[in-house]
């Protein structure tokens, strides 16, 4: 038996919650890009080391006297969570190194492919991950640790951030001065590290195509390649950015396109009615992987890119994750849009939305807006019912198990008939009954963002609770204006949302609800930017995505809106000279604009 397997860990830890802990240093997101010529001008004269750049979830190891002392993910790059249970179960990671002092480390934890295949095989069609990047994620945040030993997560080291001996002082003497070195040392001390190449401006573009010839027998997922100057010290003498560290630069592949035929649409309802369009063409292989499908999003882009039955197109994948049409080489369409929908027959109309048009059912019985209704309510960002897809409440519902929001916390009563679904057994229903019950401990505005009510997404669901003081009776009994009142809720929105609930069904529902689920108090930290009015515009580097940067921002007591106006005490953009709407009305409206490093500055501040 190996020295660190999981197995002869000593035992497994449960938690409730995942504690947070603030970097010792920030951890800056890498500029990037795509020209490989671009890497030989960033190395100038200079000798570089050129490794891949894994994905997976970034942690950040702290050894002391040899042993893994704290285990912290990178979270949005000043605070993240600590995992230190978990990252003792990982396969590779050494339990005890030869280094008395303390060292920190930073690392990707991955799941190689073949074990990504190996758990999907064993899991129900319904249940399997999408990509070993969300598996891993998963897997490193996991509240049981038990669970993280099962995923076989591995990690690669990738950098060495400190070294301190016994009483505090740095070890210069065995320090290491190089990229190369460094990685020589982590190997030493027993730690898989992340291969590498030293290159010269001559010889870097020769190595990124020899790294790129690799991808495809690879058994590790990564997205791209790092190159960073040999010579540390220099690195770190030339400081950073706003927003990158200059010691290192980012490499990303550029899109693989494939040329193919697209055999048809298929037009997909959903439950706000829409019918969304899905090219289905011949299948290719990308990023390797076999794609035979990709998002058109709606009926302007079907017409915009002349979409026919037949035409040949160019696909690619977004980020190297996304299907996207990339063009129409022979543009014979568009093809008919549907005058009738997919799922109930309904009627069908073009209506304009966001400048865009799209294609509704008007049928307000529709099977497939129940269906993707009750999906809505169980997803991740609603009650997160965990395994429960949108295939699996399709059963449900065709079993009659489900006919309204309670019956998903109700489902003991058909235990019988759920074990005997396609699909099913005795093990799934008992993951399927322990996942609703872990989400009857819920938030207000998750419950009122599941109902599906019109313009009501996650962000405005908290507005309104929080306005309310998080009482479901203040929230039920809302009427236009004071919902209008709120800053970032507009009078469309106020009204879909008195409307919904003047329903007696639907306010029934709610309140029954009410009578199965606990409803947790919200507790928001108070801080300088309490009470403060944030829109958000552009990309983020700090943070995974804006929806992080929200929590964030609302964890903290501050408030975020959609849309800028006059209530609103910052816009943040990492463009702050950018000419787009939210930029242009707010230097109309005054309001302060901020890149995210200024956010994190106006933080600290406060």
């Amino acid at each position: 038996m190996l020295e660190n397997s999981p197995t002869k860990r000593a035992g497994y830890e449960v938690l409730s919650a995942l504690p947070k802990f603030t970097h010792e240093s920030p951890m800056l997101s890498l500029d990037k890009t795509k020209d490989p010529a671009a890497l030989a001008s960033f190395l100038g004269a200079r000798e570089g080391v050129l490794s891949w750049k894994m994905d997976g979830l970034t942690v950040v190891l702290t050894y002391r006297d040899g042993t893994l002392f704290r285990a912290v993910t990178r979270g949005n790059g000043e605070i993240g969570e600590v995992v230190t249970p978990n990252a003792l179960t990982f396969k590779n990671l050494p339990k005890k190194i030869a280094f008395k002092g303390e060292l920190v480390l930073r690392g990707e934890a991955i799941i190689k492919y073949s074990d990504f295949e190996r758990i999907n095989a064993g899991l129900p069609a319904n249940e399997q991950f999408k990509n070993p990047r969300n598996l891993c994620s998963g897997a490193v945040r996991q509240l049981n640790s038990r669970v993280t030993a099962e995923r076989s997560v591995n990690c690669v080291i990738f950098a060495l951030i400190a070294m301190r001996s016994a009483d505090g002082e740095n070890p210069s003497a065995i320090e290491p001065e190089t990229r190369s070195e460094q990685f020589e040392y982590l190997k030493s001390l027993g730690f898989e590290t992340v291969e590498y190449k030293k290159v010269t401006g001559s010889s870097v573009e020769e190595a990124v195509r020899e790294f790129e010839s690799r991808i495809p027998t690879n058994d590790f997922p990564s997205d791209g390649l790092v190159l960073g100057f040999e010579d540390i010290a220099y690195g770190k003498s030339l400081g950073m950015t706003a927003k990158f560290p200059r010691d290192s630069i980012a490499f990303k592949w550029k899109d693989e396109t494939a040329e193919t035929t697209l055999r048809y649409i298929e037009w997909s309802a959903s439950r706000t009615g829409l019918i969304n369009p899905v090219a289905v063409f011949e299948p290719v292989e990308l990023e390797g992987t076999t794609v035979t499908r990709a998002s058109v999003h709606n009926v302007s882009i079907v017409e915009d890119l002349k979409l026919g039955k037949g035409d040949r197109i160019l696909v690619y994948k977004a980020n190297m994750i996304i299907p996207q049409i990339a063009s129409n080489l022979t543009k014979s369409g568009p093809d008919a849009i549907p005058e009738v929908c997919p799922v109930c027959g309904g009627a069908t109309r073009i209506v304009s939305e966001n400048e865009s048009r799209v294609l509704m059912c008007e049928n307000p019985v529709c099977q497939a807006k129940r269906i993707k209704s009750f999906a809505h309510f169980v997803s991740r960002d609603a009650m997160n019912i965990e395994g429960m897809s949108e295939n699996t409440v399709e059963k449900l519902v065709d079993a009659g198990c489900v006919k309204s929001f309670a019956d998903l916390f109700r489902l003991e009563a058909h235990k019988d008939t759920i074990v005997n679904l396609e699909g099913f057994g005795e093990k799934s229903y008992d993951k399927l009954i322990s996942a609703a019950k872990n989400a009857t401990d819920t938030n207000l505005y998750r419950i009122v963002y599941a109902l599906g009510i019109n313009g009501v997404g996650q962000s405005t669901a908290k507005l309104i609770c929080r306005a309310f003081d998080n009482d479901p009776e203040k929230v039920l009994s809302a009427d236009v204006e004071t919902l209008c009142g709120i800053d970032g809720v507009g009078d469309v929105t106020a009204r879909d949302f008195t409307a919904f609930f003047a329903d007696a069904a639907n306010a029934g529902a709610f309140r029954e609800l009410l009578g199965i689920l606990k409803i947790r108090e919200e507790k928001t930290a108070e801080s300088g930017i309490t009470g403060k009015t944030f829109v958000i515009t552009g990309n983020v580097e700090h943070f995974e995505n804006r929806s992080a940067l929200k929590e964030y921002i609302e964890s903290l007591g501050g408030k975020v809106s959609g849309s800028v106006s006059s209530k609103t005490d910052y816009l943040i953009s990492n463009d702050t000279t950018s000419n787009s709407g939210k930029s242009k009305t707010a230097r109309e409206l005054g309001v302060k604009i901020i890149s995210e490093d200024m956010f994190l500055e106006l933080v600290k501040g406060n």
